[in-house]
């Protein structure tokens, strides 16, 4: 019997956080291996690669919105993980809405497994969710081995996960960190957000509406709540730069608090959205060059822990295509499959490198929900790799991406980087054969 499974040697791999030679030796599934030159085993496979391609950790995406079951119709399960597949994700998390019922107690996490068993192309854990009406629910929930709860502090856009007021938000703070559990946050104030006319096309009545403020307060708030209660509490999707002073503030007294942006938060800019744009819209919003710069400046100094998706699809009538009202479309964006080249596109002509990719979209989220197989190519984890050649560049075609509906703001837009390969527990993924991923419990500490 050979020694290792597969031998992969690569000219160039991203490992211990910098860009260099290394051979990688997998066996039953998991790395055993990694070093400067080939160990002299025998391997039943053996596989070179060229001067073009970075061998990558796997990309651990911790904010995907499956809607399965009940709105499968907007995505799915099957379709999500193809999508993140050919993106070069080999695990995502997938949050507690939209799905029906929503994953707030034990029956409706066993409905969510349930739905997603067999049909996942890459790994999957699982969010619960945090509600006024749910507190006796979280310690079950993280028992039974989610990563932790999604709360918002304004309304969700669906009625099964409505948002926890100031007093919700601390009695839930205290009981997750009782059970040191892992708080993740929407923070808009809906105090500070206004109204806009459900017949406007223009996205500068959008944006007014959702001003940097109504962020800014609520993160305070949370920042507030994180350091009276103790409890490990993160903020999603952070589109505004005006909270990075109070989150840096925060770290440097030792406040428990990670926040993570998104890839459109880091490509576009308000200049981009024409009037009518409706697949630009997302909550929070697209904000301008300025900020923009000033979130990527966070994301170099550490402010910003990560980035993820929020993939958060959905049919092309909800989001009002033919009239291109702002007001009423639905908000959200899907990018989990582009995410990566979207973000290597904007982070090289930036001045960075690939190392510091991964680090954004797979150790850091990875080591954020406790995965810690996950996320480096690293002796005793998951062979989970991605084959990247980062000189290559390629025009978005919405109708050839995996998601279920053909519709992104990337549509038409140049980027750089083409995922060749994505492997996942030590063999490659085959999109036509049957899935192999595995739902993934929360690991012991």
């Amino acid at each position: 019997m050979p020694d290792l499974d597969v031998l992969i040697e690569a000219r160039r791999a991203v490992v211990d956080g910098a860009e260099r030679a290394c051979s990688v030796g997998i066996r039953d599934g998991q790395v055993v291996a990694v070093g400067p030159d080939a160990p002299p085993v025998d391997a039943a496979e053996v596989v070179q690669l060229g001067d073009d391609v970075v061998l990558l950790p796997g990309l651990v995406d911790t904010h995907v919105h499956a809607n399965e079951p009940g709105r499968t119709h907007w995505e799915g399960f099957d379709t999500v993980t193809r999508a993140a597949a050919a993106g070069g994700v080999t695990t995502i998390v997938d949050m507690p809405l939209n799905s029906i019922p929503a994953t707030l107690d034990l029956a409706a996490l066993e409905t969510k497994r349930a739905a997603a068993d067999g049909r996942c192309h890459v790994d999957v854990g699982f969010w619960g969710g945090a509600v006024p009406t749910n507190r006796s629910d979280l310690e079950p929930l993280w028992h039974a081995g989610v990563l932790g709860f999604k709360c918002f502090l304004v309304d969700s856009g669906v009625p099964e996960l409505p948002p926890l007021g100031a007093a919700d938000l601390e009695a839930t703070m205290q009981v997750v960190a009782a059970i040191g559990g892992l708080l993740v946050v929407h923070a808009e104030d809906p105090d500070a957000i206004g109204a806009c006319d459900a017949d406007s096309t223009r996205y500068a009545d959008f944006l007014a509406s959702r001003p940097d403020a109504s962020e800014a307060s609520a993160v305070a708030r949370v920042v507030e709540g994180a350091r009276r209660t103790g409890c490990r509490t993160h903020v999603v999707h952070l589109s505004s730069a005006e909270s990075l002073p109070v989150l840096s503030g925060a770290r440097d007294d030792g406040v428990p608090i990670t926040a993570e942006t998104c890839p459109h938060y880091l490509s576009f800019t308000a200049a981009d959205v024409r009037d009518g744009a409706t697949e630009f819209k997302c909550c929070p919003p697209i904000r301008d060059e300025a900020n923009r710069d000033r979130l990527w400046d966070g994301l170099a100094d550490g402010t910003i822990d990560f980035v993820v998706s929020d993939h958060s699809p959905c049919p092309p009538d909800l989001k009002d295509r033919a009239a291109g009202r702002f007001g009423a479309a639905w908000g959200g964006i899907s990018s989990v499959e582009v995410g990566l080249p979207v973000v290597w596109t904007e982070a090289r002509r930036r001045g960075h490198a690939l190392a510091d990719v991964v680090r954004w979209m797979a150790a850091a989220p990875a080591d954020r929900a406790g995965l810690a197989r996950k996320g480096r190519i690293a002796v005793g984890n998951d062979a989970d790799l991605c084959v990247f050649a980062p000189d290559d560049d390629f025009v978005v075609d919405a109708d050839r991406l995996h998601q279920r509906h053909p519709l992104t703001p990337y549509a038409g837009r140049r980027l750089d980087g083409v995922v060749r390969e994505t492997w996942l527990a030590g063999s490659r993924v085959d999109l036509d054969a049957a899935p192999r991923g595995r739902l993934l419990p929360r690991e012991a500490a």
